[in-house]
């Protein structure tokens, strides 16, 4: 065993143990958030996620701002499972997933305690109930992050915007009585590693498409570390009830597209 690999081992170590621990103390309470008081609940899930990130070593950069009011639906580029980690730590926000996130062992349980909502992208004839659940949560005050590619890419260039669940946004406005809704896209890039930049070819470091296993590639992340991401809040979009789905998907998908092409040309 090489000292670089007896080295990874220990900071993989390191930081189990170190979220472990964090975990289980954050777990009553949060379960107790939940319950009693929502608010303190995003505050908590927020706080998990910056301490992961400040464990494992990757520090986030922001351009732009999060919309304050409610609601908005946050539209993303999808890169990795770290996606999460990083706009939750600039977030207080619910993340929309795919449904076999749920069964993943501890990331399924942890997703479950940020309240995620699972769908299942595959099944068509679901889409209105599951565009109807997002809505509902939309309603009630949630922030909500939507990876609109459905499924994470390599890192490089943006894979088409899926329109089906835009129909949340018509959903929340007939829900709610109202005329329109806010978007906000948001542009998130992995740009260097230990200081060095990334380019095309090391994106796949970072980036984690469907076809790799997840724990090899997320125990790789962390051995890596000293990752720097960085997130673009674009200027929020209005639309109506008389937007079509795929006129907002493309009209997101630009402002994502623009904005994640300059922050991997400047890097």
């Amino acid at each position: 065993m090489t000292r670089n690999s007896v080295a990874a081992w220990v900071r993989l170590i390191f930081v189990f143990v170190l979220m472990t621990g964090f975990s289980l103390v954050l777990i009553p309470v949060q379960l107790a958030a939940l319950r009693y008081r929502k608010p303190l609940a995003r505050r908590i899930a927020r706080t998990w996620h910056k301490t992961a990130l400040a464990l494992i070593g990757v520090r986030v950069k922001t351009s732009g701002a999060p919309y304050a009011g409610r609601p908005v639906l946050i539209v993303s580029n999808h890169v990795s499972w770290s996606d999460i980690l990083v706009l939750g730590s600039r977030l207080e926000a619910c993340f929309i997933a795919r449904s076999d996130m749920e069964t993943w062992p501890v990331l399924g349980q942890l997703a479950k305690l940020q309240e995620t909502v699972f769908v299942n992208r595959g099944r068509k004839g679901q889409s209105r109930a599951q565009a109807d659940a997002i809505a509902e949560r939309l309603v009630k005050g949630d922030a909500m992050v939507l990876f609109a590619e459905g499924t994470t890419g390599d890192g490089v260039q943006l894979l088409p915007f899926k329109s089906a669940l835009f129909g949340a946004v018509h959903a929340a406005l007939d829900k709610a009585g109202l005329d329109e809704i806010v978007v906000q896209p948001v542009a998130l890039a992995y740009t260097r590693l230990h200081g060095m930049p990334l380019g095309r070819f090391h994106q796949a470091r970072a980036a984690w498409p469907g076809v790799i296993a997840l724990w090899p590639h997320l125990f790789s992340f962390v051995a890596d570390g000293a990752y720097d991401a960085e997130i673009v809040f674009c200027t929020p979009m209005t639309f109506s009830r008389d937007t079509p789905r795929k006129e907002m998907a493309e009209v997101t998908r630009q402002a994502v597209r623009q904005a994640f092409s300059n922050t991997m040309r400047m890097r």
